[in-house]
């Protein structure tokens, strides 16, 4: 346990943050994981499982959850399997 009190205080916001950060990761599978199923079936709502996932994959980037890069992958294999599967 720390004694100093920013440090303290540094603990508590980074727990924030990691919990924060796991609920916003966690939905970017979820959108993901849908989007690659809904190519994969052929559905109608395809596209927009596809669009949904790829703007919260660049949310995450701009608020500093994923590296930009890590972004750009992400959506790199998305469109590429929704464009191999429509």
């Amino acid at each position: 346990m720390a004694n100093i009190k920013s440090q303290i205080k540094r603990n508590r916001q980074n727990e924030r943050r990691r919990v924060r950060n796991m609920a916003i990761r966690s939905e970017i599978k979820t959108h993901t994981k849908t989007a690659f199923q809904a190519t994969e079936q052929g559905d109608e709502g395809a596209e927009e499982a596809v669009k949904r996932a790829v703007s919260r994959i660049d949310k995450a980037a701009a608020k500093g959850v994923l590296h930009k890069n890590t972004a750009a992958r992400k959506k790199s294999r998305l469109m590429r399997h929704a464009s191999q599967n429509s």
